[in-house]
C-alpha cells in the first residue's frame, strides 16, 4: 500500500522554538548628566557665578568685583508613545497556542512581560536620540516637532548662545584616535580640569574606533575588562584618571565632544517616567494596550567649558 500524505503541509512544530526579542541598544545618557524634576513646560538652569578682583592695597574702601546671576532655560517636550494589539488576531497563529490562555476572553497575554520590556527598551533608545540629535522646531522620528535642541546642536559653535571652546588640531577631524583625543584635553580649559565627570561623548562606532586605537598602540593601561556595557552605554576610564570615554546610541555622526558632564542637565516632570508606564487589557476594544507618557527636554549650565571636533 502507497502512503500518499501529499495533502498534508510538512510539520513545523512552531510552539517548540525559543522566541527571540528584538531588543536594541538602548543607550541611557541620563545616567551621567544632571536631572532636573518637576518640569512641565520650561524652567531655567540658575547659574551663579563670581568675578574676584584682587587689590593692592591698604585700609582701602573701593570695592571691586562682580557676583553675577543668568539663566539659560531648559525647555521640555511631551512625548507619548500608545497603541493597542488585537489580541484575537492570534488565535489562527502559533501563539494562540502558546501566549494566550484558554477561552474567548483573551485578557491575559503570557508575552506580556516581554513586551513591557521592549517598550521601555526601545523607548530608552529614543531618548538618548532625542536628548543629542533632536532640532528645535523639527519633527523627527524619536520625538515630534519640539520647541528643544539637543546637545549635537547646544554643543557647536555655531549654535545660538553657545559658547563652546573648539580646539583648533581637532576641528574637522573624525577620528577617536589617542592623538586626536589628547589634543581636544589639551584645549579643555583649565578652569575644568580637576573635575571628576569629564566625558568624551560619541558614536558607538567611534567608540569602537577609539579602543582599535588604544589596543593597537600597546598601551600598558589598556585593560579589555576595562569595557563596561552600562544599560546600553559603553564606557572606558581613559589614561587620564578623570576622564570617561562614553559611546551612546544618541550620537549618529562623527561629532566628538568633551567636557563636564553634570553640567549637562535634562529637564522632565517625573523621572519615574522613564520606567514606569501603563498596560491594560481594554475591554471596549478587545486590545492589549500601552501608554508610555513622559516630558524630556536639555541644556548645558557653561558651553565655554566644553570641547567639540565640530563635525
Amino acid at each position: 500500500m502507497a502512503l500518499n500524505v501529499s495533502a498534508l503541509n510538512d510539520f513545523n512544530n512552531e510552539v517548540a522554538g525559543e522566541l527571540v526579542v528584538k531588543a536594541v541598544y538602548g543607550g541611557s545618557t541620563m545616567e551621567y548628566i544632571t536631572i532636573q524634576e518637576g518640569v512641565k513646560y520650561q524652567e531655567p538652569i540658575n547659574l551663579f557665578e563670581v568675578d574676584l578682583y584682587i587689590q593692592n592695597a591698604n585700609c582701602s574702601t573701593d570695592f571691586s568685583g562682580s557676583a553675577t546671576f543668568t539663566q539659560r532655560n531648559i525647555t521640555v517636550c511631551p512625548r507619548t508613545s500608545q497603541d493597542g494589539i488585537c489580541l484575537k488576531d492570534m488565535d489562527k497563529k502559533y501563539l494562540g497556542i502558546s501566549a494566550l490562555e484558554p477561552g474567548s476572553y483573551n485578557e491575559t497575554f503570557a508575552l506580556a512581560g516581554a513586551y513591557s520590556d521592549l517598550l521601555v527598551n526601545q523607548f530608552q533608545k529614543a531618548n538618548d536620540q532625542f536628548l543629542w540629535q533632536q532640532i528645535s522646531g523639527s519633527a523627527s522620528t524619536f520625538g515630534g516637532t519640539c520647541e528643544s535642541d539637543g546637545l549635537l546642536r547646544i554643543l557647536s559653535s555655531g549654535s545660538a548662545g553657545s559658547a563652546i571652546t573648539d580646539a583648533a588640531q581637532i576641528v574637522g577631524t573624525t577620528t577617536a584616535s589617542l592623538d586626536n583625543l589628547d589634543t581636544m584635553i589639551a584645549a579643555l580649559p583649565t578652569d575644568v580640569a580637576d573635575r571628576d565627570d569629564l566625558t568624551f561623548f560619541m558614536s558607538v562606532g567611534k567608540f569602537r574606533e577609539f579602543v582599535s586605537s588604544v589596543r593597537t598602540s600597546n598601551s600598558y593601561y589598556f585593560d579589555p575588562s576595562s569595557i563596561s556595557n552600562r544599560g546600553g552605554i559603553l564606557e572606558m576610564v581613559y589614561p587620564f584618571q578623570n576622564v570617561k570615554v562614553v559611546g551612546t546610541v544618541g550620537i549618529n555622526t562623527n561629532r566628538i565632544v568633551l567636557g563636564p558632564a553634570r553640567q549637562i542637565v535634562a529637564g522632565t516632570d517625573l523621572m519615574s517616567d522613564f520606567s514606569q508606564f501603563q498596560l491594560w487589557y481594554d475591554i471596549n476594544t478587545d486590545q492589549l494596550r500601552h501608554r508610555i507618557s513622559t516630558k524630556l527636554g536639555v541644556n548645558v549650565a557653561y558651553p565655554e567649558f566644553w570641547v567639540s571636533n565640530n563635525v
